[in-house]
């Protein structure tokens, strides 16, 4: 008996640490979870934030100075010079204005489509849904072409009014791309509102759409801003379009992203790192302030959006 008992005792004693975590992992679960829980957190972090960083970095070191993890020399006048380069003010202007008016319209026509898809029953409701939805799923470049000869001026007997240089010739096709993902979240969230609130709204003497602007929308707030918010930011960082519907020049409503190209060229003999890393950072501000103050309807509306009551 007494040579069992040592025996079991000095097995004990002699697991290895893969035994032991998987041991304590079994007694103790919620330890592990909360262990791998801030594992993911900081790979996240790490894979997230150090494009950023490195940005920063670069930004803040000379010109001629070697770019190290840790700056050595820090010089931020990049941040300054990025002004006097190009129009960057110019630029970051004009893709903020085209993000704003293109998101406050798909906000109201997604609004008005979400109400219908939403909220009423009618023959072929869910094939013409899927047809809207098909829309997000054409490559851009399909539309280029006819687009581009439409925007000019270009197609005969038409005398289509030429919209090349101006803001119609990229609110119009971002609009159209960036509305289906709008009209999908937003007939989501208005299925979702019971029809009780509207009918009282109703028969205090509001029409339809006084009852969608006045309680279905302020009921759907998540789901109208997290629309609202994810196309700003399509709209902000769009290229494609914006890059082939003007000339490139800041007067002619080109984005930010033509102005940071825009920055390749500002050094005689060589490509300005600094300043196209500088001129990124003050880029993606606008969009960070606007996600952070927004991220709990955002959350919220990613979340609930997903489940009917």
């Amino acid at each position: 008996m007494s040579t069992e008992t040592s025996t079991t005792e000095s097995g004990d004693g002699g697991d290895g640490p893969v035994e032991s975590w998987a041991g304590r992992a079994i007694q103790n679960p919620e330890r592990i979870y909360r262990a791998m829980f801030y594992i993911v957190t900081v790979f996240f972090l790490v894979t997230t934030l150090f494009p950023f960083y490195w940005l920063l970095v670069l930004a803040v070191t000379p010109q001629n100075a070697p770019v190290t993890l840790i700056p050595t020399q820090i010089d931020p006048s990049a941040f300054i010079d990025v002004f006097d380069a190009v129009e960057f003010a110019r630029f970051m202007f004009n893709s903020l204005l085209l993000a704003t008016v293109t998101t406050a319209f798909v906000l109201v026509i997604a609004s008005l489509a979400g109400y219908v898809f939403g909220r009423l029953e009618f023959p072929g409701r869910r094939p013409l849904m899927l047809i809207v939805l098909a829309i997000s799923y054409f490559p851009p470049a399909a539309f280029l072409l006819p687009l581009f000869r439409l925007f000019t001026g270009n197609v005969a007997g038409l005398g289509f009014v030429e919209l090349y240089n101006t803001p119609g010739a990229m609110i119009l096709p971002f609009s159209a791309l960036f509305m289906p993902l709008s009209i999908f979240i937003l007939t989501t969230f208005y299925g979702q509102i019971p029809d009780g609130l509207e009918d009282a709204a109703r028969v205090e003497g509001t029409t339809r759409l006084g009852a969608l602007f006045r309680v279905i929308m302020p009921l759907s707030a998540p789901g109208v801003a997290t629309a609202g918010v994810l196309t700003f930011i399509a709209v902000y960082n769009e290229y494609f379009f914006s890059s082939l519907m003007t000339n490139g020049e800041a007067s002619n409503w080109s984005p930010i992203v033509r102005g940071i190209l825009q920055l390749q060229q500002a050094g005689q003999f060589e490509v300005t790192y600094g300043m196209m890393a500088a001129g990124s950072i003050i880029a993606v501000l606008p969009v960070a302030i606007l996600v952070v103050f927004a991220q709990e309807k955002i959350v919220s509306g990613l979340t609930s959006g997903a489940l009917k009551e």
